[in-house]
């Protein structure tokens, strides 16, 4: 019955608001986004440019649409845009079909390292028929070995460098990187999903601004927006990414979260940069307590980290798998995670865990409460207190904070059906 479905969201509801988010690739819309789910654009489509439409109806569409580019190139001081893009994946794989050919060689960071799974031989970049070649990685920096990738750059000659990560605690080279690009006539593209709202909060640099030729992203990590994508680049690119993507690997485009995504560019010119400060500020937080609690957090020399994520090793408590086991089983929910020294086929239980602090922070939670989640996170590891201790303690510190806020009217973060 349709009420069992009901049901379950209710319960879903119900388990995130008595939890500490902590997935780093996740992130709550505002009210103003969620209206737009419910609008007539869900219902239709708007195949091609604006104003250049397959299809009749599509006035105030395009009227959208024109007013979410001309804010993105606002926001991030584009050449050229396209927002039609409906996941990261999808805006990578238009990207690679803009830039290369079958059988090119580019140059990404391993999975293990960091690197997107798009942007491995099993996923989209081996769709496209690209031969992927690793960066070399330093891991004491959790970095790319700038010498060695000039180097290694010379001996195969990559037509693509694609930056960016999965897991990206410090800024990437890219002005270096562009440099050993334009000495063998390659592109470079930074995948910036996780970095976005960063990048437009102005705590992150703008990979375009560095020389990336193209930079995808994902719309709802550090972003405020609903799940979608985009693409920015060169305008001298603009052509050909426009086709890879229409009719490339995209027909309609999902016009109720386009909608969304403009109220969310909207809140991010109006909110962001206090918003991305924060999310910094917690995140070095949350690291150094954790670290201060006797945890291998990774980067400590540097920091530990300049973006929302943290990356711990916990080969000492069994692994990836049983640390986000035990975590969840409290209302702390965060992801398993390879770390460098990982072989790629260890999945089901990798030597760490990654935190994102992003939607925390976009709850309202400041320092004083990253000190709290990561005494939970002692507590729950070390079996100081026991499994119901824990989750009653959860659910009340969790009862201040169910407000999305970083928005134009604050709202309920998990509204009920």
């Amino acid at each position: 019955m349709y009420s069992d479905i009901f049901n379950m969201i209710r319960k879903h509801n119900e388990m995130m608001r008595n939890s500490i988010p902590l997935i780093a690739s996740e992130n709550l819309t505002s009210e103003l986004v969620r209206k737009c789910y419910l609008a007539d654009f869900g219902h239709r489509y708007a195949e091609g440019k604006v104003g250049e439409r397959y299809y009749a109806g599509c006035k105030f569409i395009d009227e959208v649409e024109a007013l979410a580019i001309d804010l993105t190139k606002k926001l991030f001081d584009a050449e050229h845009v396209n927002l039609q893009p409906i996941s990261g994946v999808v805006a990578n794989l238009a990207a690679f079909y803009a830039l290369t050919n079958p059988g090119d060689i580019v140059f990404s960071i391993s999975v293990p390292c960091g690197g997107h799974i798009s942007h491995d031989k099993i996923s989209a970049a081996g769709l496209r028929g690209l031969r992927v070649v690793y960066y070399p990685f330093d891991v004491e920096t959790m970095n790319l070995d700038l010498k060695a990738t000039e180097k290694l750059a010379k001996d195969v000659k990559p037509k693509l460098f694609i930056l960016g990560s999965s897991l990206m605690l410090f800024r990437q080279p890219v002005k270096e990187i562009t440099e050993i690009a334009e000495k063998i006539d390659a592109k470079v593209m930074f995948d910036a999903s996780h970095v976005l709202g960063l990048i437009a909060g102005k705590v992150f640099p703008n990979p375009l601004k560095e020389g990336a030729d193209v930079l995808t992203a994902s719309t709802h990590k550090t972003f405020f927006g609903p799940q979608r994508a985009l693409i920015m680049s060169k305008e001298s690119l603009a052509k050909k990414i426009d086709r890879a993507v229409f009719p490339g690997v995209i027909s309609n485009h999902h016009l109720h979260s386009l909608a969304g995504y403009a109220i969310a560019v909207m809140e991010m010119i109006e909110f962001g940069e206090e918003y991305a400060r924060q999310v910094v500020r917690n995140a070095k937080t949350l690291a150094g307590a954790l670290y201060d609690r006797g945890y291998k957090v990774l980067g400590e020399k540097f920091g530990f980290t300049e973006t929302h994520q943290i990356a711990i090793d916990v080969r000492a408590f069994g692994g990836g798998d049983p640390v986000s086991r035990k975590l969840e089983a409290v209302g702390i929910v965060l992801n398993k995670n390879l770390l460098p020294w990982d072989p790629v086929e260890n999945t089901a239980n990798p030597s760490g865990i990654r935190i994102g602090v992003q939607e925390v922070t976009r709850l309202g939670m400041k320092e004083e409460e990253m000190i709290a989640i990561a005494e939970f996170i002692d507590l729950a590891l070390k079996e100081k207190k026991s499994v119901e201790e824990l989750r009653k303690a959860i659910s009340e510190f969790r009862k201040d904070f169910q407000t999305v806020k970083f928005t134009f009217e604050e709202c309920d973060a998990y509204s009920a059906l």
